[in-house]
């Protein structure tokens, strides 16, 4: 009979826990990389949040000052979405229309303002700086003859490449050109229709 021995590990090898370490290292790497678009998503679903507020906000402006709402259709020209308010608009907006009653001109210059300072984030100031807002937020408000409708949107820049705005809405031109490529801009849009109340 012959006495086999069994020789007994005694502890893991070294070999063992070099690659345990290595799964561990590209796991938790990975976990970096997942938290980082997570919050990449989060920013980006927080400022599509923001920019429906504001353009829910001049939709409902126009539509409770409606004898005055040519007033608001301040962007003229819809093929570049120009002018509009918001990032680098300098001026003081004013009606430039004849409907309505002057009270009601002052009312609209004066909601196109606030919609301004909005957009611009002069909610929140750090260091004398308006942050409060969307990554260069834009608004622009055009009217349509033919159809009678207004048309509200908001543009922003966006923090991660996806598809431009125009690839599935042509007239989606605020701030067109502004955000280097295209499908750096977000934008949202509403369109209203002012009812003729006889």
């Amino acid at each position: 009979m012959t006495l086999l021995t069994t020789r007994r590990q005694l502890g893991l090898s070294m070999i063992e826990v070099l690659i345990s370490l290595l799964i561990l290292v590209f796991g938790l790497l990975g976990m970096i990389g997942l938290q980082a678009r997570a919050q990449t998503g989060t920013f980006e679903s927080y400022q599509r949040g923001q920019a429906l507020i504001l353009m829910q906000d001049m939709a409902d402006r126009i539509l409770i000052n409606r004898l005055a709402a040519s007033c608001y259709a301040l962007t003229t020209n819809t093929a570049s979405g120009t002018p509009y308010l918001g990032t680098s608009y300098t001026g003081t907006p004013a009606c430039v229309s004849a409907a309505g009653t002057p009270a009601m001109q002052v009312l609209a210059a004066a909601d196109m303002a606030a919609w301004d300072g909005a957009l611009k984030g002069a909610s929140e100031t750090l260091g004398g700086t308006q942050v409060g807002g969307l990554l260069g937020a834009r608004g622009c408000i055009s009217f349509d003859v033919t159809t009678n409708r207004y048309r509200v949107a908001v543009a922003w820049q966006g923090m991660a490449s996806t598809v431009a705005p125009t690839a599935g809405d042509t007239s989606a031109t605020c701030g067109k050109d502004l955000y280097g490529a295209e499908t750096q801009r977000r934008e949202v849009s509403i369109t209203i229709m002012i009812a003729s109340l006889t």
